[in-house]
């Protein structure tokens, strides 16, 4: 989806609603931007689960 079908799907006033909540919003700390790091730079690449998660449902 590009930008300008994203505005006109949810509305000028919305989008700039959103953009107003995320400058309110704190920078995120050091420890949060490791734990994401992965996720950012791979999003495509699945992460194997904890060894004492549970299976995932059928």
């Amino acid at each position: 989806m590009t930008r300008a079908e994203r505005i006109a799907l949810l509305g000028p006033e919305y989008v700039a609603y959103i953009r107003q909540r995320v400058a309110e919003a704190p920078d995120p700390d050091d420890a949060h931007i490791d734990e994401l790091r992965p996720i950012l730079t791979a999003p495509a690449k699945r992460r194997t689960p904890p060894a004492d998660s549970a299976p995932a449902a059928a």
